[in-house]
């Protein structure tokens, strides 16, 4: 079907981001526009901190950049790297290897913990990095790897590890915060990022990240940046503003998805995505597929499934799109062609679910992998009745 068709149906985003945006957030911003110097703006900053600091579970400064999540990473990495800063990072897909890069290239020395992909890195590896490199200025952890659907799932204890070693403790959540828990004061994290086109519902341009007062200690003996300064932005929260011009729109966005999200309640978002991920991998070992990720380290946000022998990656997930408007991600870097990623974030529910099972094992059968008509729902309806 064209696109400009009068008979085009909405096209079902089950990418691990951009997401799909509810309609309350996209009816959010048509909002008139208005001066990000002046009380309105003021109050609707205030309201957006105070709720993204309870999704964060902080009572940290918490700041919203007007970037990509890539533009939080370089944030949080600029503000407390001086030359030689050492900065270990466990590097289990794409997002942690650039992690990496953005180190080296701001001026630190990245330290890698290469870790199996499809797996996630362990607290004895860390406590072996910071003893063999100490001092160490921070450890950084994608708590999600959007690349291969593995999240690390021992945050607390690295956290106790990093304040032992008096080591910040910084972790990407671009893929995950919203999603599953991550209380960032609980578990000692110093710096944590997100993105706002992911598990926050809203269009992508907006970072999200916070600052512990130890992470101050180090930021403010450390070379100042200019448009990721986050010292300025302390300085302009004082009176709820922000030093640059702000996407006013994208932070009408965030505000109403962040009522949303306060609106179901942490706990019930959680229980959702997990029922919703649970549904999802059901359905594809129905289908005889199995998932990338080792089965203790799976991601409740990002299902990352291997094609079966004779399944071409462009194929599948055209004829997918074209045929039955759902878009779902394939692999990167060493797993391009070896799978594809199904988001499952924000606005998901068991309505996007049982439309992907079905459309996946339409297209598979089409394709010639031979399965079991039906079977992929049916595992997945049951994951959803026994939740209920």
């Amino acid at each position: 079907m064209r696109d400009d068709s009068p008979l085009e149906t909405k096209k079902l985003i089950m990418l691990p981001g951009p997401t799909n945006v509810p309609a309350r957030v996209t009816n959010a911003m048509l909002r008139p526009m208005i001066n990000h110097r002046g009380r309105e703006f003021r109050e609707m900053h205030a309201r957006i901190i105070q709720n993204a600091k309870y999704v964060f579970g902080t009572k940290n400064d918490l700041f919203v950049l007007s970037n990509s999540g890539t533009g939080g990473v370089e944030a949080a990495v600029r503000n407390i790297c001086s030359s030689g800063s050492k900065i270990i990072v466990p590097v289990n897909g794409e997002f942690s290897r650039r992690f990496l890069e953005a180190v080296n290239l701001l001026g630190g020395k990245g330290i890698e913990i290469p870790v199996e992909l499809g797996n996630a890195v362990t607290v004895s590896q860390v406590e072996d990095a910071l003893n063999q490199n100490s001092p160490v200025t921070a450890v950084a952890v994608i708590y999600n790897e959007t690349a291969t659907g593995v999240t690390t799932p021992n945050l607390r204890q690295i956290g106790e590890l990093c304040r032992k070693h008096n080591t910040l403790f910084l972790v990407d959540a671009i893929s995950i915060q919203g999603g599953v828990e991550l209380p960032v004061d609980e578990w000692g994290i110093d710096i944590c990022v997100t993105g706002s086109q992911k598990c926050l519902m809203t269009p992508p341009g907006l970072a999200l990240i916070s600052v512990s007062p130890k992470a101050w200690e180090i930021i403010r003996k450390t070379p100042r940046s200019y448009y990721f300064d986050l010292q300025l932005c302390k300085q302009f929260m004082e009176n709820n503003e922000i030093p640059y011009t702000p996407a006013v729109t994208l932070f009408y966005a965030l505000d109403e998805g962040l009522q949303m999200i306060r609106e179901e309640g942490l706990e019930a978002r959680f229980k959702r995505h997990t029922t919703c991920a649970n549904a999802m991998y059901a359905a594809a070992e129905a289908m005889g597929l199995q998932p990338f990720a080792r089965r203790e380290v799976r991601s409740k946000t990002v299902v990352a499934i291997k094609y079966p022998n004779g399944i071409e990656d462009k194929k599948f997930r055209g004829t997918l799109d074209s045929q039955y408007r759902i878009a779902v991600a394939g692999g990167m870097g060493k797993t391009k062609g070896q799978i594809f990623r199904v988001g499952i974030m924000g606005s998901v529910s068991e309505f996007e679910i049982m439309a992907t099972a079905t459309a996946v094992e339409s297209v598979l059968s089409e394709l010639g992998y031979g399965l079991n008509t039906g079977e992929a729902v049916k595992a997945a309806r049951e994951v959803f009745s026994k939740a209920k």
